[in-house]
């Protein structure tokens, strides 16, 4: 048997000295792995093939992670194992660890896979610094710190979760922006009321009154014939700027010195600026969760979607959370609380905050978002685990949680989810690109041509010790026909 063996600084095989089999629970190899010499007569070193660059070292880890066999790889086993015209009549065995780079070299190869194959991994793994005199213990450490730097860097490029880090310090900072928004805006409020008392009843928005008093300033001052023009595009339409006008000119507001005024207008402007930048930061997060998780985002909306990638840490332990998770995500003070008094649990926590609960009945609410939530960790999964994004799924599913409200309110029976999501597949599939069809396709094919090979594999070895046995059977019937016929001699003498 040979052992191959994958590290930072190359390509290495190993051959097995004893002959018979090596289990992990056996006292012999756990002897053999205490102590040099006893291994170095389980296991010797046969050839070394070292990585010359660290791209090459990177891309090699990868097509293993993969599970390919690199050019690389199958030339140095060619040059280093014994030949052989077929696996069948193999004299030997390749031990690999790694399942399926082992089950892409079993085709060329006669691999093994088991217990023994990793237990003598583990033991070259301790030792191998000390049986391959091309490697050095300060090479291996560097090459394998290296490795493992660049490895995780293109690992990070290529991100499963397609970057949903992004979404949670969005989310974050939009929290603390709507909060900073809203108590700059109440203090430029209260401040400018006794000024213009009003303009608070006129105009609720925040963002538009701060506009509008950016634009009116001191009233005694204001020149309607060249700012009114201004006022309307703060204000956002004619009536409101008329009202404004109306109420200026029999305001019950106190006069405000300059300097009063400056210090409103320097808070009004970081009120508008603050606003900007939550308009960009909105867009960015949509974009984003366009990309990370488009059915999730449909279904849900985007900042109930991103709350709640936040609250899960990221996609994947969303993915991995089960529907009632997902229904009190965020209300786990709530839900611990209910469970120390025994009262009732929460209903829903974050995906509260949903449009179908806000318009389900109060009776309905539980229901309601235990469905959404079923179907938010659905759509949770899909984003994370499918290769092709689509929102058809997420579209599909928020159908049917309105066909479940109409259901609850006017009795109508939804359809079945096994037909929505058949639709769903069907669409899917017509959606996808010629050549992604292609891709898949010839995948399955050589699946498929695998499969075939590996079972006719399995009917020759089995028919291999019948056709071996038919001789020996042949050769005794011979044998107890002559000795019949000896013994009839014998008696005829």
């Amino acid at each position: 048997m040979y052992i191959l063996f994958e590290t930072a600084s190359g390509y290495s095989l190993f051959q097995k000295m004893e002959l018979e089999q090596i289990g992990v629970e056996e006292d012999t190899v756990q002897e053999a792995m205490a102590d040099k010499k006893s291994f170095s007569k389980v296991c010797a070193f046969k050839a070394f093939l070292p990585f010359s660059t660290a791209e090459i070292a990177v891309e090699q880890c990868n097509a293993i992670a993969d599970g390919e066999a690199t050019e690389m790889l199958m030339n140095f086993l060619d040059q280093n194992l014994p030949k052989f015209k077929s696996i069948s009549k193999a004299k030997f065995q390749l031990g690999v660890q790694e399942p399926e780079l082992g089950r892409v070299l079993g085709e060329k190869f006669p691999v093994v896979m088991n217990d023994a194959v990793r237990e003598m991994c583990r033991g070259v793994r301790t030792f191998m610094e000390s049986m391959v005199k091309e490697l050095t213990l300060t090479d291996a450490d560097a090459a394998r710190l290296g490795l493992a730097h660049s490895f995780s860097r293109n690992k990070m490029q290529l991100d499963p979760n397609r970057q949903d880090k992004p979404i949670i310090n969005s989310i974050a900072l939009l929290d603390g922006l709507d909060k900073n928004i809203n108590t700059f805006a109440m203090r430029v409020k209260e401040w400018y009321a006794w000024h213009f008392p009003e303009l608070t009843k006129i105009t609720t928005d925040n963002v538009v009154y701060c506009k509008v008093a950016m634009c009116i300033q001191i009233r005694d001052s204001f020149d309607e014939d060249t700012k009114k023009a201004e006022l309307v595009e703060a204000s956002g339409s004619e009536e409101v700027a008329a009202e404004i006008l109306k109420a200026m000119k029999m305001s019950m507001g106190q006069d405000v010195t300059e300097l009063d005024w400056k210090n409103m207008e320097r808070w009004a402007t970081q009120v508008i600026k603050l606003s900007n930048m939550r308009d960009a930061l909105t867009t960015y997060l949509q974009n984003k969760l366009a990309v990370v998780s488009p059915n999730l985002t449909t279904l849900i909306g985007e900042r109930v979607a991103a709350r709640l990638i936040s609250h899960a840490g990221s996609l994947t332990n969303l993915a991995k959370f089960p529907s009632s998770t997902v229904q009190i995500l965020g209300a786990e003070k709530a839900l611990f609380r209910a469970l120390k008094t025994k009262s009732n649990t929460p209903k829903y926590g974050l995906i509260f905050h949903s449009t179908f609960i806000g318009r389900a009945a109060q009776k309905n609410k539980g229901r309601i978002s235990r469905y959404v939530a079923n179907k938010a960790s659905l759509c949770a999964r899909i984003d994370c685990f499918t290769e092709q994004q689509t929102k058809i799924f997420g579209e599909k599913m928020k159908d049917q949680v309105e066909e479940r409200l109409r259901f609850l309110t006017e009795g109508v029976a939804p359809r079945r989810n096994i037909d929505v999501m058949k639709e769903a597949m069907a669409e899917v599939a017509a959606a996808q690109p010629a050549s992604e069809k292609k891709e898949k396709k010839e995948k399955k094919e050589k699946k498929d041509k695998k499969k075939k090979k590996r079972k006719a594999e399995e009917i020759e070895e089995e028919a291999a010790p019948a056709e071996v046995a038919a001789p020996a059977e042949k050769k005794a019937k011979k044998e107890k026909k002559s000795k019949k016929s000896k013994n009839k001699d014998a008696e005829d003498e």
